[in-house]
C-alpha cells in the first residue's frame, strides 16, 4: 500500500502552520500551537484516530486564538485531502459515539467531496484555560471545508464543558479512524458515480 501521508504549509499575515499527517500511523503526535487546551485536543484526535500528527503554528495570538484555531483547521484539513488523494478503496463513511464520563457525542462523517459542517455542541462554558469554546465550531467547518467532508457533530448531553469538548475530538479521530480506513472489498472509489 502506497504510504498516504502529506506536508502542507500556509502562511497569511496573522498565522504561519506546518502541518504533517501520516494517516497508517500510530498516533504519535507533536503538536505545538500555543494554547494548551488546543494541543491536548489534537494530541487526542491524532492518538484516537491512529494518525501520525505534526502541527507547528505561529499565530497571532496577542489578538485571541481565532485565526490560529481557524487555520490550523484549514490546513489540516487540506493535508487530509491531499493524503487520501482519489480516496479509493477507503470505508468513506464514519460514525462513532464517544462517551466522555458524564457527557455523551455523536460524531459522523462522510468524505463525499460536499463539505458541510452541522454542529451542535449545545451549552459551553465560555473558555477552557486559554481556548475560546466558540472556536470549536470554527475548527469543524474549516477542517471539513478544506478536507471535502460532511461532517455532523452533537453533544447529546452532558455538563462539563472540557468534557464535552474532548468527547467530540475523541469521538472525530474514532470517526475519521473508520471512514479513512480500506475495505478490502471495495474495488475503486467507493461512490457509483465514479469520483468523491
Amino acid at each position: 500500500m502506497a504510504k498516504r501521508a502529506a506536508e502542507v504549509t500556509r502562511e497569511t499575515a496573522e498565522t504561519q502552520v506546518s502541518v504533517k499527517l501520516h494517516l497508517d500511523g500510530t498516533g504519535e503526535a507533536e503538536i505545538q500551537t500555543g494554547i494548551g487546551f488546543f494541543d491536548h485536543m489534537l494530541n487526542l484526535l491524532a492518538a484516537h484516530g491512529q494518525f501520525d500528527l505534526s502541527v507547528v503554528c505561529n499565530g497571532d495570538l496577542e489578538v485571541d486564538g481565532h485565526h490560529t484555531v481557524e487555520d490550523i483547521g484549514i490546513t489540516l484539513g487540506m493535508a487530509f485531502a491531499e493524503a487520501l488523494g482519489t480516496k479509493e478503496g477507503i470505508n468513506r463513511y464514519g460514525t462513532f459515539f464517544l462517551p466522555m464520563d458524564e457527557s455523551l457525542v455523536l460524531v459522523s462523517l462522510d468524505f463525499s467531496g460536499r463539505p458541510i459542517l452541522v454542529y451542535d455542541g449545545g451549552e459551553m462554558a465560555p473558555m477552557v484555560g486559554a481556548f475560546d469554546t466558540e472556536l470549536c465550531e470554527e475548527f469543524f467547518r474549516a477542517f471539513a471545508v478544506h478536507a471535502g467532508l460532511t461532517l455532523h457533530v452533537k453533544v447529546l448531553y452532558g455538563k462539563n464543558t472540557h468534557h464535552k469538548i474532548e468527547g467530540i475530538f475523541k469521538g472525530l479521530g474514532h470517526a475519521l479512524r473508520i471512514a479513512v480506513s480500506h475495505d478490502p472489498r471495495v474495488h475503486g472509489i467507493p461512490s457509483t458515480k465514479g469520483v468523491l
